[in-house]
């Protein structure tokens, strides 16, 4: 227990600002702080702490508290938890026992298991500097990239030995529990008495969250072997969500909020050389696509952010989604184009910092500078290609919340791209009409959706559909798409949705597309028909003037394809189409979403026996997690749809 007298002195000790200092960039505003609130998204700042009183606010989403409530809060911990923590930010000593068996099996899990992550970090430092191997081939990759021991040290970069178990042998030994180091993805059980490690002999970069604490790895390999992966990440646990983690945050945010500034670059490297070179305030998305949350995560620093490209057109073209993502929340974007063959990373270790940042200070430009030098190539004189250069600008400038700035940007274009500024206003006003209409529905549509409570498809489920389901999705489609049909909460509460609503939904958010090309087709009118509020009339597909989708529909619309024929398989009792919509609709997507799961466990199970036959254990421990995942959604499925499977 920790003592009333130390709580006092935590209590007393702790300053408010400098505690939510540290996670959300707070700007003076008369007697009190302002800033975003970390606690729900949001764009106009309504998170209030008064230094003078020693609280905070958000008048937005109602939360309010001290210091030691924003900490339980923000990082999910416990009143003892919060309170060891600005112990340590502050450096109060708190006197420790030894917890007895019991005390350690309450401790929960997300402390468990950022712990024997902690034990990982600091067994992979050890073995880098300390081990011969660690030294040879881990410490001399990091030499030969020209970091110094003091960003090693400063990152806690380490090495995972080769040897397959080293580190799994290592915790078993200490007392860590194999479940756990399962869960982190240190470990991969191989059976009952055989388990590796899963980062063996790859230099490690720990992941860290805001407060510091080691959340997840990233391991690349030393090999040649183009079989084995060149990186490799933790999976997913309670305490690690990739799309929710900015590589360098930790170490950035301090000197983010100084600058008022975020350099934004790809991978680990990036940031290690730019922040030895001195510019502290750089994050990495660390090879994944940039997400809404890693961007919220900004935000709360920062509106102001430079994107970092090099000279991959390819991958830059594939990876400007950002760049209005960025825009929708209403952060201030520049860019900036590095030298063909160059990265941020190697031009950070030829010039030094001085250099680097006189070179972006140069050459970054704003969005549409950028978006104009990229695509500008590729229109030249084909006014098809140069309309289609202005609406991908005009879109970047609807997607902005803030009107004042999307007047400035709208005047920047037409000087720019010689276009009148009446037309740029027209047809941003259409996209952001379209926008908050789509944003709106959208939200109406998960709401009443997730009521059906179908789970979604992994994202390396294989983008199949089958004749007979998109024979009965565009049967129903056009007879019942119109209809309201009324799901039912776990409280009992009645959610109503429009079918075509929900058909539309489920087959977007598992990113299904109907491979039948006239099956497409329909659905695609059926898609823009109900986005613009229209009813979706039969006859008008019956009649159409396109014989494909005319024969189609008269098909699919006879008996033959009838619903109720999905249930004949299964043994159980046809029903009416008309009076049971919503289990027709449920026992069609469950069923649709069970055929295309079992084909990727054949599929992973194949791939499973040649990553075997070839003694390839990295694919081998890949396939088995995607194998398990499957097998948990096919089960999980099946139970929602009451079927057994055999």
């Amino acid at each position: 227990m920790i003592s009333k007298e130390t709580i006092e002195r935590i209590i007393e000790t702790a300053k408010i600002v400098d505690v939510i200092g540290d996670f959300v960039s707070l700007k003076r505003k008369g007697a009190n702080h302002l800033g975003l609130c970390p606690f729900h998204n949001e764009k106009t700042p309504s998170f209030t702490v008064s230094e003078a009183k020693g609280i905070y606010k958000c008048f937005g989403c109602g939360k309010a508290g001290n210091a030691i409530n924003f900490i339980m809060d923000y990082e999910h911990m416990s009143y003892v938890e919060a309170l060891k923590y600005l112990a340590s930010k502050y450096g109060i000593p708190i006197e420790e026992r030894e917890l007895s068996d019991e005390e350690k099996n309450l401790i929960n899990e997300r402390e468990s298991l950022i712990i024997v992550n902690e034990f990982a970090a600091n067994q992979f430092a050890d073995v880098l500097f300390n081990h011969h191997e660690g030294n040879t081939i881990g410490l001399s990759y990091f030499k030969e990239r020209g970091f110094t021991e003091k960003i090693i040290k400063e990152f806690r970069l380490g090495y995972s030995p080769s040897e397959r178990n080293y580190l799994t042998k290592l915790a078993l030994s200490k007392g860590y529990k194999l479940d756990k180091l399962e869960k982190l993805g240190l470990t991969i059980v191989k059976s009952s008495t055989e388990s590796i490690d899963r980062f063996a002999g790859r230099v490690m970069f720990p992941i860290f969250n805001l407060t510091g604490k080691v959340i997840g790895f990233g391991g690349r390999t030393l090999s040649s072997d183009k079989s084995v992966s060149k990186y490799l990440n933790s999976p997913e646990s309670i305490v690690y969500n990739k799309s929710k983690v900015l590589y360098g945050l930790f170490q950035a945010k301090q000197e983010i909020i100084k600058l008022e500034k975020c350099y934004l670059v790809e991978g680990y490297t990036d940031v290690l050389s730019l922040h030895q070179s001195g510019i502290k305030n750089v994050v990495a998305s660390s090879g994944t696509s940039l997400t809404e949350d890693q961007i919220r995560l900004i935000h709360r620093f920062t509106e102001n952010v430079t994107i970092l490209y090099d000279g991959d057109f390819a991958g830059i073209k594939a990876s400007m989604r950002g760049i209005d993502m960025l825009l929708s929340e209403g952060i201030n974007v520049r860019v900036v184009l590095f030298p063909d063959g160059e990265d941020p990373d190697s031009y950070a270790r030829k010039h030094g910092a001085a250099e680097t940042l006189k070179f972006i200070s140069e050459n970054e430009v704003d969005f549409i500078g950028f978006k104009i030098s990229i695509l500008k190539e590729d229109a030249k004189n084909d006014p098809v290609k140069k309309s289609n250069l202005i609406k991908e600008i005009v879109k970047s400038i609807a997607v902005i919340d803030d009107d004042i700035k999307r007047t400035v940007y709208i005047k920047e274009c037409e000087m720019r791209l010689e276009i009148e500024e009446s037309v740029i206003y027209s047809e941003v006003a259409k996209i952001r009409s379209k926008i908050i209409n789509d944003q709106n529905k959208l939200q109406q549509i998960k709401e009443r959706t997730i009521a059906s409570k179908i789970p979604k498809l992994p994202s390396y489920a294989p983008g199949i559909t089958y004749e007979e389901q998109e024979n009965l999705i565009i049967r129903i489609l056009l007879l019942y798409g119109n209809e309201i049909i009324t799901f039912r909460t776990d409280n009992n509460e009645k959610i109503d949705i429009k079918v075509a609503d929900y058909i539309i939904y489920e087959l977007k958010n598992d990113e299904l597309e109907l491979k039948n090309v006239v099956h497409e087709k329909i659905f695609k009118i059926i898609d823009e028909i109900n986005q613009k509020g229209e009813e979706i009339q039969v006859s008008f597909f019956v009649n159409h003037p396109d014989p494909e989708i005319s024969k189609t529909a008269i098909n699919v619309i006879t008996d033959k394809y009838k619903i109720s024929k999905i249930w004949e398989r299964f043994n159980s009792t046809p029903v009416s189409e008309e009076k049971n919509l919503v289990e027709i609709l449920l026992s069609l997507f469950i069923l649709y979403k069970l055929k295309i799961l079992r084909e990727l466990q054949q599929k992973l199970q194949s791939e499973l026996k040649s990553a075997i036959e070839n003694h390839d254990a990295e694919k081998k421990s890949e396939l088995l997690v995607k194998i398990n995942e499957t097998v948990k959604l096919i089960n999980e499925l099946a139970k929602h749809g009451n079927i057994v499977i055999l």
